[in-house]
């Protein structure tokens, strides 16, 4: 059955992401418009609440998985930092000035650093190891579902009934709110778990192949910058800008499609070589994108580049699931998340130097180098983990 394993917390939490994205999205998309056209902000500005926004949260990702370890209770973290999003998501819509929307963005992904980390490990305590890669598949695609529905409730809302972008701002709240209601009502935590965290506070990074795979992991990462990149090579390829939003549209559709099936595919066949094989995929779009010449290459490049997604989004974390202590998850996730975050920042600014100094085609060929790197060095260095295998690094 499709959605067999599939607990009524990961439901629960798939149906909060959904509902959080959505209301996410009517906001983001317009808010360069709204910045620079409404409150008089230039693109600089924009870059500073970004950089501020994005850098909080990864670092919060990393303090709160290791704190939910330290509690008993990790349903308390998921609530705080979806709720703080909620209520501050909104309130962009009473901007004056840019300040205000810094602010707002802030709080924001303050909330989504402090929920992040737990929530995964959570996912993690509510399904059988048997089926977490379906489970953190599905997490994704309700995710991505949500970032489908979001800008076409916003376009529907101003091209009907809204006249402005503030009220479609305020209108964001309803299902944020609703997100929150369904985590007080709905979500159960696990239970109490063999042990708690032991170390300090701060825990030192995490030993054997789970460290060895989280550092693969950042390597990876700096060869994927920005996917504003591709857009721009779409664009010079001849996409019209009418047309960007709808490919972008469709590359969240193919990743909404392909996160679950390839999360249970790995449950069967083992998440190694789900990874190295979506790995692989990226290396391949990337020399795409190095080399196309047409706008019919877009389209097919970020169909792989949405295979890849699928590939490897929810079997990730499943793989860093079946390795981290069930008394660890948290931190090993805050480890995850953080490295991820931390290194999306300098993979941006080296792929826009290298295209700026030798072309895109360099910069693209750099980062599908990285890629068949860190594949290797997972091949490697991190055995795969069988079903049965007691959880240890």
């Amino acid at each position: 059955m499709l959605f067999k394993g599939i607990t009524g917390n990961v439901l629960i939490l798939g149906l909060v992401s959904f509902l959080t994205d959505l209301s996410s999205e009517m906001i983001y998309p317009l808010l360069p418009v709204f910045l620079t056209t409404v409150l008089g902000a230039g693109p600089a500005f924009l870059g500073v609440i970004e950089g501020v926004a994005e850098s909080t949260a990864s670092l919060l990702k990393l303090v709160s998985g290791i704190v939910s370890d330290r509690v008993r209770d990790r349903k308390k973290l998921v609530l705080s930092g979806y709720g703080i999003s909620s209520l501050a998501r909104p309130l962009v819509a009473a901007a004056t000035g840019p300040l205000g929307v810094l602010v707002v963005r802030f709080a924001d992904r303050v909330g989504k650093g402090i929920r992040t980390s737990p929530r995964d490990a959570l996912i993690a305590d509510s399904v059988d190891p048997a089926v977490r890669g379906k489970a953190y598949g599905f997490h994704r695609s309700m995710d991505h579902a949500g970032a489908i529905v979001g800008p076409l409730v916003a376009t529907a809302l101003l091209a009907t009934v809204v006249t402005d972008l503030r009220t479609v701002f305020w209108l964001s709240a309803i299902p944020g709110v609703l997100s929150v209601l369904l985590i007080i009502f709905k979500l159960k935590e696990v239970g109490a778990r063999r042990g708690m965290g032991n170390g300090g506070f701060l825990r030192l990074f995490p030993r054997g192949r789970l460290g060895s795979y989280i550092l693969i992991l950042f390597l990876f990462t700096l060869g994927n910058s920005s996917d504003a990149f591709l857009l721009l090579q779409a664009g010079r390829l001849g996409v019209s800008p009418v047309m960007i939003p709808l490919l972008w549209a469709y590359f969240h559709v193919v990743k909404m499609l392909f996160n679950m099936p390839f999360g249970a595919l790995s449950d069967r066949i083992g998440r190694r070589v789900m990874i190295v094989s979506g790995w692989g995929i990226y290396a391949l779009t990337y020399l795409g994108f190095a080399f196309a010449t047409s706008q019919a290459h877009v389209w097919l490049l970020f169909t792989l580049y949405g295979l890849f997604y699928g590939l490897t989004e929810g079997t990730e974390k499943a793989f860093l699931a079946d390795m981290a202590p069930a008394n660890e998850r948290g931190s090993a996730f805050g480890w995850y998340n953080f490295s991820i975050g931390i290194g999306a920042l300098p993979a941006s600014i080296i792929f826009g130097l290298v295209w700026q100094k030798a072309g895109p085609a360099a910069a693209f060929g750099f980062g599908a180098g990285l890629a068949l790197l860190a594949a290797l060095l997972l091949l490697l260095l991190v055995k795969p983990v069988g079903i049965g295998e007691k959880e240890t690094v």
